[in-house]
């Protein structure tokens, strides 16, 4: 993780700030491999290149947590099988 951003907690960085691949990884207490993995699979957080290096946003980041939030709720009020 960067010097400058290892400083700010992650809920107080702007939406536009980029993160590397590594960012990520250390921000969601994951492996390098498993962030790589989820990108080859297209089930994680939207990567983009810059020159040679793969980033994503805050905000983009974000949104995939709370994907991953609302999709493991149990669905209220589903009806049972009969």
């Amino acid at each position: 993780m960067n010097s400058n951003t290892n400083d700010v907690p992650f809920h107080e960085r702007h939406d536009d700030e980029l993160l590397t691949l590594e960012d990520v990884a250390h921000i969601l207490k994951t492996s390098e491999n498993t962030v790589r993995w989820w990108r080859q699979t297209g089930t994680g957080p939207e990567f983009f290149k810059i020159g040679r290096r793969l980033h994503t946003t805050v905000g983009d980041l974000r949104r995939f947590i709370r994907e991953q939030r609302l999709a493991a709720r149990p669905v209220i009020g589903r009806p049972k099988a009969v």
